[in-house]
């Protein structure tokens, strides 16, 4: 017999839309995959040759269960450039991806009962770990105000059990990034109430203009004795096989995470982590500013494209590099002619009918949503969207 807690979550909804799409392109059927949360991309030369000359030095043993000494330090150089405060290496965890920086914080913070204020749409995996280290997600709707929270939605969900908001901005799947305001308004609930900050900025690297990302200890700078920043590679460089990322906060809790991580995981790939350090010291920004230009060329090929949808919203596209489409007129006019359905439905028909594969709402929380990355060639990307955009028409 299982474990109880196997029961109380599921697999990713986004890698489940992608074996599906995966499932129906085996029969045969040619099939855009727009589920993946990933950039496809070479990888940058600084990246291959710190990888290589690892191997090439035979480097093979454990580090650090935190991560390399140097790495951390280069790490800490990083964010103390990007949030203009000091940082520390004893205030790193080098971890796994950005996931493994997220279980680390809820099962270091999180008491069986606790709750924690997750705005929704959310990204599957935020209230997957909560309910893992034994809390209860609560989930903040955000549709009403372009997929932003309210702080006084936010002030109206606290209890006397809330342990910690979760912030991700620019955010998966919505790609709303939150306003310097905002992130100011949410710090000081957090310090009124006692409250952790978990901020995930993994796509903090893809704000696309006129929106900017802020970090939410430069905004608020008094709350970072309260605040775990969550990031990686996988975005940012396009890096998302090679499973390296980092948690940074008070060293009391990198501290517990040590210690966690020494009974989990131990230290991250030790390959990568030399590669990671390499493009640090020697690297420059030049792969990730081509990086951005291309993902930013996506985006404008992409809304031009969804510009024709009538029965649906272009979506906004702030930050990350997905598309999240509102079905909610669309569903209020099939409702008004008997015809209910839900985004499960506009997935499938857009998989069986388009041969496009796209990530439901409702792995995110919402039957109104559909999301599209928009990290593939830009070919299929074109051929893709107007696909989309033709189906979609025929639903009004």
């Amino acid at each position: 017999m299982l474990a109880q807690r196997t029961v109380l979550f599921k697999s990713s909804g986004t890698a489940a839309a992608s074996t599906a799409a995966k499932a129906v392109a085996a029969s045969g059927k040619e099939i855009i995959d727009l589920t993946a949360g990933e950039i496809w991309s070479q990888t940058a030369s600084s990246v291959r040759e710190g990888a290589i000359t690892a191997i090439d030095r035979n480097v093979n043993r454990y580090t650090d269960t935190l991560g390399l000494m140097e790495l951390r330090r280069a790490l800490a150089r990083k964010i103390s450039a990007e949030t203009a405060q000091p940082w520390s290496a004893d205030e790193i965890a080098v971890t796994s991806g950005a996931k493994q920086a997220l279980f680390n914080a809820a099962m270091v913070l999180v008491n069986p009962g606790d709750e924690v204020l997750i705005p929704a749409p959310y990204w599957t995996t935020f209230p997957a770990q909560i309910i893992i280290a034994g809390g209860t997600p609560v989930f903040i709707e955000t549709r009403h105000n372009n997929y932003v929270p309210t702080v006084s939605d936010l002030a109206a969900a606290v209890t006397a059990k809330t342990k910690a908001i979760v912030i991700n901005t620019p955010n998966n799947p919505t790609g709303a990034v939150y306003a310097r305001d905002t992130l100011s308004d949410m710090a000081q609930l957090a310090i009124d109430r006692g409250l952790w900050i978990i901020f995930d900025e993994c796509y903090a690297a893809f704000a696309h203009a006129p929106h900017s990302h802020h970090p939410i200890v430069t905004v608020a700078p008094h709350a970072r004795d309260r605040t775990l920043i969550v990031n990686s590679f996988s975005k940012s460089l396009a890096l998302t096989g090679w499973r390296i990322g980092y948690l940074a906060g008070p060293k009391t809790v990198i501290s517990a995470v040590k210690a966690l991580q020494s009974h989990t995981t131990s230290n991250p790939n030790v390959i990568a982590q030399h590669a990671l350090l390499h493009h640090l010291e020697l690297g420059d920004a030049t792969f990730q500013l081509q990086l951005q230009r291309r993902v930013a060329d996506a985006r404008t090929l992409g809304l031009s494209i969804l510009s024709a949808l009538t029965p649906v919203p272009t979506p906004a596209a702030q930050g990350g590099f997905y598309f999240y489409l509102d079905l909610t007129e669309l569903q209020r006019r099939a409702n008004y002619n008997s015809q209910e359905f839900n985004a499960d439905d506009v997935v499938n028909a857009l998989l069986m009918e388009a041969g496009v594969a796209a990530v439901s709402g409702t792995a995110f929380g919402d039957s109104a949503g559909v999301r599209l990355s928009y990290g593939v060639d830009l070919d299929l990307l074109d051929k893709a969207l107007r696909r989309v955009t033709a189906i979609l028409n025929t639903w009004q």
